[in-house]
């Protein structure tokens, strides 16, 4: 079993560390949240008094912190601490210049380096049902894949450095602009008369069909697991998916790509972001687009 470094332990990162402990591996853990790291050791880990000293001995070094800047400060911190032969892997989901930056820190000390965010959520990081799309060399995706497969279901080698982050951005972008448009059919249908069941039991079946639909409609009822049904509790927070539209449209201008159904998606969560729902699961959006019949 590995020694493993794990820093940033909020909603995401404290579950999947708790897996690597389930797993058996030696886990060696820092956050800056009091609470967080409280949790951490009474899930079994424990608790270094700053992310240097949680470096010091970890055969990989895992990062889950909110975005680029602090990846890109906590690596040049801990990668000089770090032994010859380690690896280190970022959970985060950041722009993708910042992570060829941390990747190419890491090149500069010998440190193999492999991006890999994820995908599914606080219910998948607790139950290590996770999609991790990385991103470094075959050599390096080859020691983090055990590793990942301890957190989550799917492992998907993307490309070179950078390339997780860059499938990250896309894929959530399609479920950002998927979510939206269900969102729009049910409030469609509700003015039409059609019930929720009616309408998901006809496009869960036919042409319509996407996750966003079938996984985690945003009206309650036709999925019982879904946040509609617990009062839009996150899940994925409605901040969350803004910040990872935000890193698109950042992308998008960057590669000169042209994603105007990514930047409306982007403007209608700001302005549900804006009106007090950044904490409100991504799929309760589903209010703000019924509240614009009204304005309108």
């Amino acid at each position: 079993m590995a020694n493993i470094a794990f820093i940033g332990l909020g909603n995401m990162g404290g579950p999947m560390a708790a897996n690597l402990v389930k797993a058996g591996h030696k886990l060696v853990a820092f956050d800056l949240v009091a609470a967080s790291r409280n949790q951490a050791e009474s899930d079994g880990a424990t608790i270094a008094d700053s992310a240097v000293a949680s470096v010091k001995g970890a055969d990989v070094v895992i990062t889950m912190l909110p975005a680029g800047k602090h990846v890109l400060s906590v690596w040049d911190e801990v990668i000089s601490s770090m032994g010859k032969g380690a690896l280190i892997i970022d959970c985060s989901t950041i722009d993708v210049e910042s992570a060829k930056q941390a990747h190419a820190l890491a090149a500069k000390h010998g440190i193999a380096s492999v991006d890999a965010p994820v995908s599914g959520g606080t219910g998948g990081a607790r139950g290590a049902t996770l999609t991790f799309m990385c991103g470094g060399e075959d050599k390096a995706f080859a020691a983090a894949k055990p590793i990942l497969e301890k957190m989550g279901k799917k492992i998907v080698h993307c490309g070179g450095a950078g390339a997780g982050q860059a499938a990250k951005i896309c894929n959530n972008m399609i479920l950002g602009i998927s979510m939206i448009a269900v969102s729009e059919a049910f409030a469609l249908a509700e003015k039409l008369g059609l019930s929720h069941q009616a309408l998901f039991d006809v496009a869960s079946t036919s042409s319509g069909q996407c996750w966003s639909l079938t996984s985690y409609c945003p009206v309650p009822g036709p999925v019982p697991a879904s946040p509609a049904n617990n009062d839009y509790k996150p899940g994925f927070a409605t901040a969350l998916m803004l910040k990872d539209l935000t890193l698109a449209q950042n992308a998008a201008a960057t590669a000169g790509a042209a994603t105007p159904l990514g930047k409306h998606a982007q403007e209608i969560y700001k302005a549900f972001d804006m009106a007090g729902n950044g904490g409100v699961d991504f799929s309760g959006v589903v209010r703000h687009v019924r509240s614009l019949a009204a304005k309108g």
